[in-house]
């Protein structure tokens, strides 16, 4: 009889707490209730912060822009509709093909996109006259060739035009010749496109150099110049015969030469419209300019983190208007100087984020005013927009335009607002 009355009760509390849960259920909006389901159903994503790219200028607002970001690179583009597509027919290795180690993929689109080709360590970089950039890439061996426009990727792979060792500077004359340094070879290699291939027609520079680095085009002059670091020089041939005409610099002082003339360790090399060679004299942090006949002219830089002063120069280039762009692979940073070494812009910090750098290495400029850097550390490329000096006076022209006339609105708007002159004495008003 007990149990019966315990039994009793708590099946009466147990329908009280459920007429209570559905009294309250009911009492929800519904919105609470389908946006508890969503949630139940759909897990908490958390937002990604990304980098509006549109807004990273040099230097900034209210100064006329004159850089202006436009893209990074790391490789080849995937194409996922073939990746996937080779995936799903993939030929399934046998037990046979197990044991003689052979793989049934081999040779065919499978084995060519399961792996694409993303840089390692880029180093040289230069364009050619259709605006494509040529990477030199010492960890893959390859030469990457970007088409920034199509962003397509060809790739000049080693052993098929030439067999690469350590590729480290390229340079493209006019006519789209290809001059490509390779350290460990010691030499630098001659390549042309021909029927859509790529292949080497002159070595030069064999018992000559030592570890060729940046190499530079002085297209009006037909000289080539080889920036050789070990041995403190750099050379000049001509680039049409690939003979050896001049060196600069003194060499076999175990790079402790820091007087005007000589190098400690240089880099690279650029040449301006006038013929005159800007060479990145590294371990003395400082830039050094020589005439077409190999003469001194200056050198500007000195030791440093200030403006016009460097840690460790590498890359070089010159843009239309003559600019001096030096890329500091120690400072992370790219300073924009005048031929006489007067700092006028500065970018770059060290980070991995787009207009950062971390290990900045080499510069070009090409046809467009397009700037590309490369880095070894994050292994990528990336591209600005220079805007030239005649492009920034038409600019601060039509600022200046525009200032004028939002003034002259004012003064039109203030002109009707203003109140009606009070009556001259002695009127009477109608």
């Amino acid at each position: 009889m007990l149990a019966s009355r315990e039994n009793s009760k708590r099946s009466s509390q147990w329908i009280l707490r459920m007429i209570a849960l559905s009294t309250l259920l009911l009492a929800l909006p519904l919105g609470v209730l389908a946006d508890k389901k969503k949630a139940d159903a759909t897990p908490h994503v958390p937002k990604r912060v990304g980098v509006d790219i549109s807004k990273l200028i040099w230097p900034q607002p209210p100064a006329i822009t004159r850089l202006r970001y436009l893209d990074l690179y790391s490789g080849e583009k995937i194409d996922w509709a073939k990746l996937y597509s080779a995936n799903k027919t993939r030929q399934k290795q046998t037990w046979k093909d197990r044991l003689a180690g052979s793989d049934p993929t081999k040779g065919t689109d499978q084995e060519r996109i399961k792996m694409p080709f993303q840089l390692l360590v880029p180093l040289g970089v230069t364009s050619d006259s259709k605006g494509n950039f040529y990477i030199a890439d010492a960890g893959v061996g390859a030469i990457f060739v970007y088409n920034v426009e199509q962003k397509t990727t060809e790739l000049i792979k080693n052993g098929e035009a030439m067999n690469m060792g350590e590729i480290v500077g390229l340079a493209m004359d006019d006519g789209d010749q290809l001059f490509v340094s390779d350290a460990k070879f010691k030499q630098v290699d001659v390549l042309v496109k021909k029927n859509n291939q790529w292949e080497r027609v002159d070595v030069l520079g064999k018992g000559e150099l030592i570890s060729p680095a940046g190499v530079a085009i002085d297209r009006e002059n037909r000289f080539l110049y080889v920036v050789d670091t070990q041995a403190d020089q750099v050379l000049v041939y001509d680039a049409d015969k690939f003979t050896l005409l001049r060196k600069i610099g003194t060499t076999g002082k175990k790079h402790t030469l820091t007087d005007a003339g000589n190098f400690s360790l240089p880099t690279h090399a650029a040449v301006d419209k006038d013929g005159n060679v800007y060479v990145t004299d590294t371990l003395n942090a400082r830039v050094e300019v020589f005439d077409a006949d190999g003469q001194f002219i200056r050198e500007f830089g000195k030791p440093g983190d200030g403006l016009g002063q460097f840690s460790k120069p590498k890359g070089i280039a010159i843009d239309r208007d003559g600019h001096v762009w030096v890329a500091d692979e120690m400072l992370n940073r790219v300073q924009v100087l005048t031929n006489e070494g007067q700092p006028l812009m500065w970018f770059g910090v060290e980070g991995t984020l787009p207009g950062q750098f971390e290990g900045v290495y080499d510069i070009t400029i090409d046809s467009k005013d397009r700037v590309i850097t490369t880095e070894q550390f994050p292994a990528r490329t990336q591209i600005f927009q220079y805007v030239n000096d005649a492009a920034a006076a038409e600019e601060q022209k039509q600022k200046e335009q525009e200032r004028e006339q939002r003034a002259q609105e004012r003064q039109q708007k203030a002109a009707t607002q203003a109140p009606a002159a009070p009556p001259a004495e002695g009127t009477s008003p109608k």
